[in-house]
């Protein structure tokens, strides 16, 4: 007994001075995993989350916003870059250390180690506050009163048709180029998106915001690879959009991200207010664009279930607008099932997935349940 007792003590004070020894970075660790332990466990307590939203978070993204927004540039990216540079940097410089080490290898790599998972999960931390909990907030569904049903067939098929009318009569109101394509400026798109909630404020009053525009990204070739047309950052507060992919969509894809920006982070949620408030802005552009991707997310679901039905529709589609729709599928064509896209997209479906959305990518396609609810 006395000489277990003694080993005990030993193995305690070998531990003790083990923690002192690494101090800062355990102490870092536990703070990490007080955060994350917490956030997980009251994520699912709403009145909580929406005051965390309505009082810390969102006016902490709106300050952060605000400061980036003062320069033209994607000061995401240039974190992101720096992020990418400062990660080799330190690599490079821990396995140097380590080499130089000698005696003490094994703990020059541990501290290495736990440094770059305090990093990281650190980061992941300063995401479940800044946005996860949005996740856990009122919906746009709960404020509105407009919630996603079970669609029939019938239905599907009538709220197909009146967006597909309502992209031959706008069709005709955008510039074209020589080919007959969408061709509104991209400048002119990003000008006009400070606007674009306008018309769907008076309908949903809680959807009234400053709105601070979005920025082109630098990386927009990349972004494509990884199958993305935009970006909202929570660090930065800055909505971001792909502007190498066809400007007939952009008009969109910038409603969407301005949605995220009004706290929604639900992507199908999102999706339907980016057609709602394009089609209700009043700019040419935007109600084409709002249209065209309506009929999009309400095709496909029609094409799954009767493509009989689907292509009687397409087919009194103007040919300005199928002209578009061609151009569309063979950009994103071009990225289709490549290794990075695969990779972007299982990482974004765990992302979704693993803060309560089941349906993860899928998710997207309840946009058209809340379209035919609304427009039926």
């Amino acid at each position: 007994m006395d000489r277990g007792g003694a080993t005990a003590t030993e193995m305690g004070m070998r531990l003790r001075a083990f923690f002192q020894r690494f101090r800062k970075l355990h102490i870092w660790l536990l703070a990490d995993c007080v955060l994350l332990l917490a956030f997980f466990s009251l994520r699912g307590q709403k009145p909580l989350m929406n005051a965390v939203a309505d009082h810390l978070t969102g006016p902490l993204r709106r300050g952060l916003g605000r400061a980036c927004y003062l320069v033209p540039f994607s000061v995401m990216e240039v974190v992101e870059a720096l992020a990418v540079l400062l990660a080799l940097g330190y690599v490079a410089w821990s396995v140097a250390a380590v080499a130089r080490a000698k005696g003490s290898r094994g703990s020059r790599a541990y501290a290495a180690l736990l440094g770059a998972a305090c990093a990281l999960l650190s980061v992941w931390a300063g995401f479940c506050l800044l946005w996860g909990v949005n996740y856990w907030t009122d919906s746009f569904q709960d404020k509105s009163g407009v919630y996603a049903q079970p669609v029939a067939l019938e239905d599907l098929e009538a709220v197909t048709a009146y967006f597909a009318e309502r992209v031959g009569e706008t069709a005709g109101d955008v510039a074209r180029d020589e080919h007959g394509l969408f061709a509104v400026p991209r400048e002119e798109i990003l000008a006009d998106s400070v606007r674009v909630y306008d018309g769907v404020t008076e309908m949903f009053p809680f959807l009234a915001f400053d709105d601070p525009g979005v920025k082109p990204m630098a990386f927009s070739r990349l972004m494509s690879a990884l199958d993305f047309t935009g970006f909202y950052s929570s660090f930065t507060g800055e909505s971001n959009v792909n502007v190498d992919s066809p400007a007939c969509m952009l008009p969109s894809t910038i409603a969407h991200e301005l949605a995220h920006q009004r706290g929604f982070a639900s992507e199908q949620e999102c999706n339907f207010l980016s057609v709602l408030a394009s089609t209700a802005s009043g700019n040419p552009a935007y109600v084409y664009s709002g249209w065209l991707v309506g009929y999009v997310y309400l095709g496909n679901a029609l094409y799954s279930q009767d493509p009989e039905a689907y292509w009687a529709i397409r087919e009194t589609l103007p040919e300005e607008a199928q002209l578009d729709l061609a151009y569309n599928n063979a950009y994103w064509a071009q990225f289709q099932d490549t290794p990075v896209q695969k990779a972007s997209n299982k990482v974004y479906d765990g992302l979704l997935k693993g803060y309560g959305d089941e349906r993860g990518i899928q998710s997207y396609g309840t946009v058209v349940d809340l379209l035919v609810v609304y427009y039926k």
